[in-house]
């Protein structure tokens, strides 16, 4: 299967164009002090998904899947400071971590899946 039919992959690269929706109408010193690193979060989870998929061994392809789990939980920090701030809306915010959440649960599935079909062979 090609990484661009994922489900998760999909559903990361939505949550990318939010956030860019988000964070091209910051402010050039917002950009710097908090929004280059809350869309380099958001934009590593489907790139490390992509990576995995390119991956052969389960291992392998799972360190990559953690990783895109790791951005993901990053990206919740960086949207809680961005609201904390006043720099966007709550309801922008929550939206964004709502799908977040989504996906969480989603990579988590998909992480145990890989383990599962190993297993089985």
């Amino acid at each position: 299967m090609k990484f661009e039919d994922l489900e998760i992959y999909k559903l990361s690269r939505e949550i990318s164009g939010d956030a860019w929706e988000i964070y091209k109408n910051f402010e050039w010193e917002t950009r710097k002090v908090i929004g280059d690193q809350f869309i380099r979060s958001i934009d590593s989870i489907g790139a490390n998904i992509a990576e995995g998929c390119g991956r052969f061994h389960y291992l392998d392809r799972n360190k990559f899947n953690y990783n895109a789990r790791g951005s993901l939980v990053e990206s919740i920090h960086w949207i809680e400071l961005l609201v904390e701030r006043g720099i966007i809306k709550k309801e922008e915010g929550d939206a964004l971590k709502n799908k977040m959440e989504i996906l969480h649960h989603k990579l988590n599935n998909y992480i145990n899946a890989t383990k599962e079909h190993n297993r089985d062979k």
